[in-house]
């Protein structure tokens, strides 16, 4: 029964994603071949019910077709650890070689999706923007987002998100800066995923802190707002200036340069974590879940009767009373004790 199930929720799959017929057939390939394998006979319903996502998200990858896990949970209605759970399994009892998602084909398919690139009477003017002007400042915003820590581990999607948004803002600031990053998924008729304010936050901190090594940009007093004007001239120095606006540990453990653990360690080049600059004091530039880790549960200390406890403690009549077997359980007990 659960077979043409299968079947049917792969094809479904394929034709609310518009994958080509042949991804499709392999999808189906795939599923068949996994269903009668011995490891996914004694599996939860579930799990039997992902094992069609878990075959089409492979069949994508391969084909370098940009497709998230997020995504096929969404349409599946299921946790994503227990899908990845399913497609380990999936990988390993087929032997599939599954690529790493290519974050340029990602950003690609997912403003594709954006309806501000596609010109229709329902958009308001100001919105409207070039795909390919999109895309490849976008693709800058990525890029230098993950060379300043804030993509390694992360869902792609919000990342990507928060740059298309700072993207379209920098390439006609003026009537989109006043446009919340909400009003912008609205208009794009895209979904805004929690995390996206949050990495928006963090590449906002990143680009202020790069402007505030560029000389003809120290006069402006600039904020989260209007550094978005500038975002063209930062992402062609980003290299130089991510050097040059975050301190960066050096050769751990070299004398006279501080403990290796120290955030004060400084690179040639790099002024002091002492010496302030423009917006706030040098930091390095490391994850963001090292900067800023996340608060542990204090343990409670034992208490003066518990570490009072010593063992030796009188026992109750009742409690001893507890422990004293009837005659009928001390029978059972030693006629269980010779069977041993």
């Amino acid at each position: 029964r659960c077979l043409p199930t299968g079947i049917r929720r792969v094809r479904d799959l394929c034709k609310v994603l518009k994958l080509p017929a042949a991804f499709e057939d392999t999808a189906l390939s795939y599923f068949q071949r996994a269903f009668h394998l011995p490891a996914f006979h004694q599996v939860s319903l579930e799990k039997k019910e992902l094992l069609g996502g878990c075959c089409v998200f492979a069949t994508c990858r391969q084909h370098n077709w940009p497709l998230t896990v997020g995504t096929v949970c969404s349409l599946l209605y299921a946790k994503q650890e227990l899908f990845a759970g399913v497609f380990l399994s999936l990988q390993r009892e087929l032997g599939l070689s599954v690529p790493a998602l290519s974050l340029a084909d990602l950003v690609n398919t997912h403003l594709s999706s954006f309806q501000l690139v596609q010109p229709s009477a329902n958009i308001p003017a100001t919105f409207l923007e070039d795909k390919e002007k999109l895309v490849a400042r976008t693709m800058g915003i990525v890029e230098l987002a993950s060379e300043a820590w804030l993509v390694t581990g992360r869902h792609p999607v919000p990342v990507v998100t928060a740059a298309a948004f700072l993207a379209w803002q920098s390439l006609q600031p003026h009537g989109r800066l006043s446009c919340p990053l909400s009003r912008f998924c609205r208009v794009a008729g895209v979904d805004l995923p929690p995390p996206a304010h949050l990495r928006l936050r963090e590449l906002l901190e990143i680009l202020l802190g790069m402007a505030s090594q560029l000389a003809w940009l120290r006069g402006f007093n600039l904020d989260k707002k209007t550094v978005v004007k500038h975002v063209g001239d930062l992402l062609q120095h980003r290299l130089f200036l991510l050097k040059k606006a975050f301190c960066q540990q050096e050769g751990e453990g070299q004398p006279g340069q501080g403990s290796p653990s120290s955030p004060l360690v400084t690179q040639k080049g790099c002024p002091l974590a002492g010496k302030h600059q423009r917006g706030g004091p040098l930091r390095p530039l490391l994850p963001p879940c090292l900067i800023h880790p996340r608060k542990r549960l204090r343990l409670v200390p034992p208490s003066a009767s518990d570490s009072a406890l010593t063992g030796d403690e009188p026992i109750s009549d009742s409690e001893i009373e507890q422990y004293l077997r009837s005659p009928e359980e001390i029978q059972a007990f030693m006629k269980a004790k010779a069977w041993s």
